[in-house]
């Protein structure tokens, strides 16, 4: 069980609490809590989330006692002791008032997202282009009796420098570590900073590079937009998942914090499976593979080399700083899809087959299968299974550049993770195993289903959806978008089913609507604020979700039955009848409306009307008859009563609810009845108007342009290129221009003061740097004159078509 304790650091903060009484604490629903009835603040809200892009989500749970909510308009943390399943097992209370904590220096950024570590001493404030860490145990203040909490930027010198274009696009903590946090920026680099030591300079930088340079199709195969850490198998752990603007994902692995703690187990597992599948295969290339891989995983697990001399094996062991030095990791991608037998394989590696473009990701571990699911701005989710397990790959000849200390101890990582396009190749379900294991290929891709959430078509931008896995029911996935809440259920999923011994067909996923900010088919959607999932140790679940008017919705999720789809037989129809009478709840049974049962009399003897009723033999013949009629009318009498005095309020409650529905069918009736006229009228204008518009849709018949054939499918396919291009590519080439510009400037910036000193030092080192510099340069201009030409391009088609179309 875990208590919660609030502590403050110093002592005169003591000396004051215990001047002043505590105040004690009301425990109220969690939707009724003060910090989200409080009306202040919301037309605040509404305006701010109508000038600003992208998902918020303010709320951010620990996982067991504590929910935390973000006041963007008090600039402050509050910090709300929860119980859950208290005092019904269906309900959610929480304490009142609740703690606020105040960060100790000025937030000068907007905050879009919150997010809490493992063991609930940090959480991070996110920007678009900033980002703080709060950590929460501070110390009291007497100004409204908040707790001020040490507040420390990450990266300023890249992300919140004046000068720098670059974007924060995700923000995430690492599964294996309290103190890691994954960034992606919109400069394609992934960092990975280590907030116990350095908060400033990343621990590990990945710079991702999908194609080779000058060889890119289109902008949107170089912008990234997602990524997501791999779940708990075996390398799957150490992978990190990338996805770009155009859908596809990349792989890049192994990449572990220094210190971060994993299970022995773990680790063993993945250390046997090298030594079995890869040392032993009969492809040298899958022996080379696994060789590096296992030196990898000795040095940076160094207690698997004296497994066989120690007795007993440590339960978790820490990740040791370790970096080949003539080797980077490999961009592993784009994932492709698997092609079954006599497939073409063109099919593997087509395009997008959803709408817009991708705008998040979310990976989830169901059992032994990894899930990966990709949003679309069109409104739909692409759900994927990895069909293979994933493998490290690095690729030699290009050393990353590595900081050490004074003791050659690894400090820091650089790397640039290029695709090898050489690895590519098309996978097969009915392909060998020597053919796959250990050879560097990505793992192939089997597509479940894609899942259309209908949402509202917008004529400006598109939908941004953020996806998040339910922590009870991992089969359960859900979707937050402008429109509300949606549940993804899925009751299919390959490897899972194969070990469970069920040879199932693939059943397509459930959804099921959640919450709905529309009001009405004509209302703009308004958007969430705030997303968390709860559960308890029984099975419980619920949603909890803030509006952009700072009220909260909490929302019981059924969790029992729900991975068993309704089966419908579509051989045997039902009737009306039957299912009306199926659907009619039993008033009072049928065997007490077949009425008593009939016994038969027991025979009687022919001298009984001769028996005075005082003699034995009398007494004996009253007696028996007594009893039949004692056991089948009196104890019916007793069940008719019984029933109709148990009934009788649901009786009564029945025929209320008719007259009730009675009165409204009759007002009904009446206000039809009085519009009637009304409606009369508006049919004979709609008649009229519909022969006003025969009349000229016949006039422009006979106009010349009216024949004009329709596009072909080679022009509505380059129709869809324009606007993909008009909607993704220049907007992607302009963030590239920025970054690069931002990139030289700083760079220019940095090396003024230090050029003279090494020009007068090493003079050989200055022609390196001129070279880059004029590289850079070059591609920068390169970068233009691309725009430029796109530009053109553009507006030349534009004029082409409104030529044709007033032709």
């Amino acid at each position: 069980m875990r208590f919660n304790f609030d502590v403050a650091e110093p002592a005169d903060g003591d000396s004051r609490r215990s001047l002043t009484p505590k105040e004690e604490l009301q425990w109220v629903p969690l939707q009724n809590h003060p910090v989200f009835t409080s009306a202040d603040g919301g037309a605040t809200n509404a305006a701010a989330s109508a000038s600003s892009r992208g998902v918020k989500n303010l709320l951010a749970w620990d996982g067991a006692s504590r929910l935390y909510y973000w006041d963007s308009n008090k600039q402050c943390l509050h910090r709300i002791s929860i119980r859950l399943g208290e005092p019904v097992p269906t309900s959610v209370v929480a304490a009142t008032p609740s703690k606020v904590l105040r960060a100790d220096k000025e937030l000068n950024f907007v905050v879009n997202k919150i997010s809490i570590n493992r063991n609930g001493s940090a959480l991070l404030l996110t920007g678009s282009d900033d980002l703080c860490v709060m950590y929460l145990y501070g110390r009291s203040s007497t100004k409204d009796n908040a707790i001020i909490c040490r507040t420390v930027s990450i990266g300023s010198q890249v992300y919140s420098s004046e000068s720098s274009a670059i974007r924060i696009l995700q923000v995430s903590w690492h599964p294996y570590s309290d103190t890691h946090v994954g960034i992606l920026s919109s400069d394609s680099v992934f960092r990975l900073f280590d907030l116990s030591s350095d908060v400033v300079q990343p621990e590990q930088e990945y710079y991702l590079q999908p194609v080779e340079p000058g060889r890119s199709r289109n902008a949107a195969s170089i912008c990234p937009v997602d990524f997501s850490f791999g779940g708990d198998h075996l390398w799957d752990r150490f992978s990190v998942f990338v996805l770009f603007s155009d859908g596809s994902v990349y792989i890049v692995c192994p990449v572990v914090p220094f210190g971060s703690v994993y299970k022995w187990e773990s680790i063993l597992e993945i250390y046997s499976d090298a030594h079995t599948f890869g040392l032993n295969s009969a492809n040298s290339a899958a022996v080379c593979n696994s060789n590096v891989a296992i030196s990898w995983l000795e040095a940076t697990f160094p207690e698997l080399t004296q497994q066989t001399t120690d007795e007993e094996n440590p339960s978790i062991i820490k990740a040791h700083s370790h970096a080949l030095f003539d080797a980077s990791l490999a961009l592993q991608g784009p994932l492709r899809k698997v092609c079954r037998a006599g497939e073409d394989e063109t099919v593997a590696v087509r395009g997008a087959e959803c709408e817009g473009r991708a705008v998040s990701f979310l990976y989830n571990l169901i059992s032994k299968d990894s899930i990966l699911v990709t949003a679309w701005s069109g409104g739909q989710l692409q759900v994927d299974a990895l069909a293979d397990e994933i493998q490290p790959v690095w690729i030699t000849g290009s050393a990353p550049r590595l900081r050490v200390d004074s003791r050659d101890h690894v400090r820091g990582i650089a790397m640039i993770c290029e695709s090898n396009d050489a690895e590519h190749s098309i996978v097969k379900l009915d392909q060998p195993l020597d053919n796959t294991v250990w050879l560097g290929h990505p793992p192939p891709l089997l597509r479940l289903a894609i899942v259309d959430l209908a949402l509202p078509r917008k004529t400006e931008g598109c939908s941004l959806i953020t996806m998040f896995a339910d922590p009870l029911m991992p089969e359960r996935i859900y979707s937050l978008h402008e429109g509300g809440v949606d549940s993804i259920v899925l009751h299919f999923l390959p490897f899972t089913s194969q070990i469970n011994g069920k040879d199932e067909n693939i059943k397509i996923p459930s959804v099921h609507p959640v919450l709905s900010t529309c009001q009405g088919e004509t209302s703009s959607p308004s958007p969430l604020f705030g997303f968390a999932s709860l559960s308890d140790s029984f099975g419980y679940s619920w949603v909890v979700v803030v509006t952009s008017t700072e009220e909260c919705v909490v929302l019981e999720m059924k969790t029992w039955n729900l991975l068993l789809p309704i089966q419908i037989d579509q051989e045997k129809p039902v009737r009306l009848e039957e299912q009306k009478e199926k659907d009619t709840p039993d008033i009072i049974s049928k065997e007490l409306l077949s009425g008593p049962k009939s016994v038969l009399a027991p025979q009687a003897t022919p001298n009984l009307r001769s028996i005075s009723a005082d003699s034995i033999e009398g007494r004996s013949a009253i007696h028996q008859y007594f009893k039949l009629f004692h056991e089948n009318y009196v104890e019916y009498a007793h069940k008719v009563y019984f029933e109709l005095k148990h009934h009788g309020p649901q009786l009564k409650r029945i025929i209320d609810d008719q007259h009730a529905r009675l009165n409204e069918a009759q007002e009904k009736m009446l206000r039809v009845e009085a519009k009637q006229s009304m409606l009369d009228e508006r049919i004979a204008r709609a008649v009229q108007r519909h022969s006003s518009l025969e009349q000229r849709l016949q006039h422009l018949r006979r106009l010349p342009g009216a024949h004009k054939k329709p596009l072909s499918r080679a022009e509505r396919e380059f129709k869809s290129e324009l606007d993909q291009f008009t909607g993704v590519e220049l907007d992607a080439l302009k963030s590239s221009i920025d970054t690069l510009r931002a990139r030289l400037r700083r760079y220019t910036q940095s090396s003024k003061g230090s050029v003279i000193n090494q020009r007068r030092k090493m003079p050989g080192r200055n022609n390196v740097q001129d070279t880059q510099i004029a590289q850079l340069k070059s591609s920068l201009e390169k970068l233009s004159l691309l725009n430029n030409e796109s530009t053109k391009k553009v507006e030349l088609v534009e004029s082409a078509l409104r030529t044709k179309d007033s032709s």
